[in-house]
């Protein structure tokens, strides 16, 4: 099933992804979204042919339809010296979402029963922080990768509230 609109937006469960950008294939979702994107905006492609990891270091690599490509956009209001902090708020709920066996790597990688089945990347900017999180779904795509086996809509709209809820927890007054 595919990602659009019209298929995830109604099972949304929280604030995130309300504005919900998409595209079947684009270079990176983290370009899809506007500089003055608000806060919670997700952007989703189907097929990324340039997504990249941490210092540019590995291509994220997916056959259409079998990967899970999001980026959502925050704006914090805690002091840019805390944001860093996202990579692995991000982690910890991309590991939940994953489920039973899901471990994460520091800093920015989720493995799945010691294979990669997830990489996340964030982006400060002058005034938000854009996450880019990649899962591998159905089918781990080169060798010491992991996957997945969900549905990718339902993925998604876990993976959403779940980021939602850390993001929430740190960013409330202690």
């Amino acid at each position: 099933m595919l990602l659009t609109p019209e298929t995830v937006v109604p099972r949304l469960r929280g604030s995130f992804g309300r504005t919900y950008l998409y595209a079947v294939e684009t270079p990176t979702t983290m370009t899809l979204a506007p500089a003055d994107a608000a806060h919670g905006t997700v952007a989703v492609a189907e097929h990324q042919t340039a997504g990249r990891g941490r210092l540019g270091r590995r291509v994220w690599v997916d056959e259409p339809g079998t990967g899970l490509a999001v980026s959502i956009t925050l704006r914090p209001s805690l002091p840019v010296a805390r944001w860093p902090e996202l990579t692995l708020v991000t982690a910890a709920a991309v590991a939940a979402t994953v489920g039973e066996g899901a471990a994460i790597k520091h800093p920015n990688d989720v493995l799945l029963d010691g294979g990669k089945v997830s990489g996340i990347l964030a982006e400060a900017h002058a005034d938000r922080v854009v996450l880019g999180i990649g899962i591998n779904v159905g089918l781990a795509p080169w060798p010491g990768a992991a996957a997945v086996d969900r549905d990718r809509v339902e993925l998604l709209v876990e993976l959403l509230e779940r980021v939602e809820q850390a993001y929430d927890a740190w960013a409330a007054p202690s």
